[in-house]
C-alpha cells in the first residue's frame, strides 16, 4: 500500500478515535472526522463507505495492533500464557487512551465482542475440563474463562485502577490456575 494512503488512513482513524473520546459514536459525522483529520470529506469516502465502515476498520486496525504486539516473542502463537497476558496488559497500559475509548464508548460494543471472540477462539485447545470436574461441559468452562479474562481487562481499563499491568496479569493468571482449567505448562 502506498505510503501516502497509509498516512491518510492513519490520520482519519486517529481523528475518529479522538472524536470517540469526546462524544458517542451516533453523534459523530463524516464531516467532523474529515475536519479533524484535515482531509476533505471526499477523501474519507474514498477510504471508507460510511462511519460504520470507518468504525469497523478502526476496531480491526487497533485489534490487530493489540494482538500482533502480544503474540509470543517468536511470533508463532496466540495461545494464552502468563507472558502473553503480561504483554497484553502492558501494551494496553501503554496505549490506554485509545483502547479505553474503544471500550467505553456506548455506541461501539463491537470492540469488546472482538476481544471475546478472539479469546474464545484460542481457549478451546487450552482448557482442561477434566481437571475441574469430569462431567463439566467444556463450552461452559470456555465461556466462563473468556468472560473472566475480558471482564477483568475491561474493569482494569475503564476504572483506571492503580494496579500495574504486570501485577494485574499475575493476579489474573493466578486465578486462572486456581480454578485449574489452564494447563500448568502454559504458565511460564
Amino acid at each position: 500500500m502506498d505510503r501516502r494512503i497509509r498516512k491518510t488512513q492513519k490520520a482519519i482513524i486517529g481523528a475518529f478515535v479522538e472524536l470517540l473520546a469526546e462524544k458517542d459514536f451516533k453523534d459523530i459525522t463524516i464531516n467532523e472526522v474529515a475536519d479533524r483529520a484535515d482531509v476533505s470529506r471526499g477523501t474519507v469516502y474514498l477510504h471508507y463507505m460510511d462511519k460504520f465502515d470507518l468504525l469497523d476498520k478502526c476496531i480491526d486496525f487497533y485489534f490487530k495492533k493489540l494482538f500482533e504486539s502480544c503474540m509470543r516473542l517468536d511470533g508463532t502463537s496466540l495461545l494464552l500464557s502468563k507472558p502473553l497476558l503480561v504483554r497484553t496488559f502492558e501494551y494496553l497500559e501503554q496505549h490506554e487512551s485509545i483502547y479505553k475509548t474503544l471500550l467505553i464508548n456506548k455506541g461501539i460494543p463491537a470492540f469488546r465482542s472482538y476481544m471475546m471472540d478472539e479469546i474464545l477462539g484460542n481457549l478451546g485447545e487450552l482448557v482442561d475440563v477434566s481437571s475441574v470436574k469430569p462431567d463439566m461441559n467444556k463450552e461452559v468452562v470456555i465461556q466462563f474463562v473468556a468472560s473472566a479474562i475480558v471482564g477483568v481487562l475491561e474493569w482494569w481499563m475503564i476504572h483506571s485502577t492503580p494496579i500495574p499491568a504486570k501485577d494485574i496479569a499475575d493476579q489474573l493468571w493466578s486465578l486462572l490456575e486456581r480454578i485449574q482449567v489452564m494447563p500448568h505448562v502454559q504458565g511460564e
